[in-house]
């Protein structure tokens, strides 16, 4: 039979699963609103999106590398002691394959295929919510590449192999042996975890970010009396060293904590006798921007209990 707006708005209504899923249900139980309840609830769907209005803020950071790629994803749940399941650290570890497949496109990778399974990785995660009673969501992906050298991943405070709670992927351009950048990229993505760079070099930084920060330093300035010439390279004097603190070619190496990030990359040139330049980098802090759900014991219980 055909299957109204009206029908799926209906079932949406009484089982709080997903627009798709009581169009589905619909359709397999012939628009019997009450066996398509029973369908959602048999296939764990009606209670998923209902977990789906609470905050996901832990989970996991996941890479993968191949060849001259790296893909990183953030996958969240509402609790670590989800993220410390095997078989959550396998879904992620799954994600992270397809995203390196399909560009770590997020309207990709949700569409793609799951591994081992004939239902793709939105339907797998819908399922996986179901299971474990928890919220979960793929937040976010990304991936470099280079034509020349190498991709460098670095997992800091790893529950597993490259998984954990900060993950950094460095992309280093050079005609050098991928053995020769491994041990530089390494420490350069340890940098990068322990310092959260803003950019790569000066000319890179956001200029929304210099002049905001160059408007504070002059304002601070100036309210100190001093003239405005004085005032003007006490200011100079203060974004060199605002530029040490968010750069990553001039931040001080955190491996040997005094010499310049752009002067190790040098030396390490010279050494091999190869040019390498950092391409790009890329940092996943677990959780960084989500606003943490502050609600109280008792109103978990309570929202548990409506379930």
């Amino acid at each position: 039979m055909s299957i109204s707006a009206q029908m799926v708005k209906e079932l949406r209504l009484k089982s709080s699963a997903g627009m798709m899923d009581c169009k589905k249900a619909l359709t397999e139980t012939n628009g019997d609103i009450n066996a398509a309840i029973d369908w959602l609830r048999k296939k764990g769907l009606a209670t998923a999106s209902k977990k789906a209005g609470r905050v996901a803020s832990e989970g996991l950071i996941g890479i993968k590398l191949k060849n001259k790629s790296g893909a990183i994803v953030e996958v969240n749940s509402e609790t670590d002691f989800v993220a410390r399941n095997e078989e959550f650290q396998t879904f992620v570890n799954d994600i992270c394959n397809v995203a390196l497949e399909n560009d770590a496109d997020l309207n990709k990778i949700l569409s793609s295929n799951f591994p081992g399974s004939s239902k793709n990785v939105h339907d797998t995660l819908t399922d996986k919510i179901a299971k474990i009673g928890e919220n979960m969501s793929l937040r976010r992906a990304d991936m470099l590449s280079v034509t020349n050298g190498a991709v460098i991943g670095y997992m800091h405070n790893a529950v597993k192999d490259d998984l954990g709670k900060i993950g950094v992927l460095v992309a280093l351009e050079s005609n050098a042996d991928a053995s020769q950048l491994n041990k530089l990229g390494k420490e350069l993505a340890m940098h990068i975890a322990a310092t959260s760079p803003s950019s790569i070099s000066i000319d890179d930084l956001s200029s929304e970010l210099v002049d905001r920060e160059r408007k504070v330093l002059i304002d601070q300035a100036m309210s100190s009396g001093k003239p405005e010439e004085i005032a003007k390279k006490m200011v100079e004097g203060r974004l060199r060293k605002f530029y040490s603190e968010v750069v990553l070619l001039e931040q001080i190496f955190v491996i040997d904590g005094e010499t310049k990030v752009g002067d190790v990359i040098k030396k390490f040139s010279k050494d091999i006798n190869e040019e390498i330049k950092i391409k790009s980098f890329i940092r996943f802090h677990l959780g960084e921007g989500i606003e943490k759900d502050t609600k109280n014991f008792a109103d978990e219980v309570a929202d548990q209990l409506s379930d």
